[in-house]
């Protein structure tokens, strides 16, 4: 999967490349793009971007081609929808299984759909602005609740996926000592994460636990959370670093 997923990015590349205009992929996995990354060193000069609707989106389209080179703009295919209880009163909680479910029970491949962001009967969804009306036309019900389906062009404050920005202590940016510093736990029961192969960069297993971290970074820890790494900010009077990182709440 991980070779057709980079074979096809290849392509959208070059064919931005042959006809001096924009490609885009569908929506990606953080895994996906993971693959991605690997294969950036094969790509030709033309420029790519990431996005998914908003700025801190899991899943992301890939768009290639460079603006200033090009001579235009041309804005991702991506369209919000919001999705909400005809009765407010009557509607049930629904999770985001239950969302997701119902869109793919249309018939929907889930690389034309982003993220979903959720909130107890609510929720917004991204995807392909080809689909976009075929969606808000079909999607009635939800389990028992009658819901309708909109196209919006902003997001509530809930919306947005909450971070809060931290700083620890540590003697380097070891991926490993980090972690054990950002969710408190033990040196051994974060080797033990590794080993049991629940740590992610980008999307793609952390194989190695001495792995040296950087700016940018977005680790994921199965079971504890996740966080985006920002770098060093300062040294203790012991010498050890300060490091900052936005874990995401």
């Amino acid at each position: 999967m991980e070779d057709f997923i980079s074979r096809r990015l290849l392509d959208l590349a070059q064919q931005s490349d042959r006809t001096a205009r924009f490609t885009f992929s569908d929506f990606l996995t953080e895994a996906e793009f993971a693959a991605f990354s690997a294969i950036r060193s094969q790509l030709p000069d033309v420029g790519w971007t990431a996005f998914g609707g908003y700025p801190q989106a899991d899943r992301v389209m890939l768009r290639f081609g460079n603006p200033e080179l090009l001579g235009y703009e041309e804005p991702f295919p991506i369209v919000c929808l919001q999705i909400a209880p005809v009765q407010e009163k009557f509607a049930e909680n629904l999770s985001h299984r239950d969302f997701l479910g119902a869109v793919m029970h249309l018939g929907i491949q889930r690389s034309g759909v982003g993220d979903i962001l959720v909130q107890e009967k609510h929720a917004y969804l991204f995807c392909r602005d080809a689909l976009a009306d075929y969606i808000c036309g079909s999607l009635e019900r939800i389990r028992h609740t009658s819901v309708r389906c909109t196209v919006t062009e902003s997001l509530p404050e809930f919306a947005a996926p909450k971070t809060e920005r931290v700083t620890v202590q540590a003697a380097s940016e070891r991926a490993d000592l980090v972690i054990a510093k950002l969710f408190h736990i033990s040196r051994s029961d974060c080797s033990a994460l590794f080993a049991q192969e629940l740590v992610f960069l980008d999307g793609a297993v952390l194989q190695s636990s001495s792995h040296m971290l950087r700016e940018g970074d977005k680790i994921s820890v199965r079971g504890h959370g996740k966080f985006r790494y920002l770098g060093i900010t300062g040294k203790t009077k012991k010498g050890n670093l300060i490091l900052a990182a936005e874990r995401f709440v």
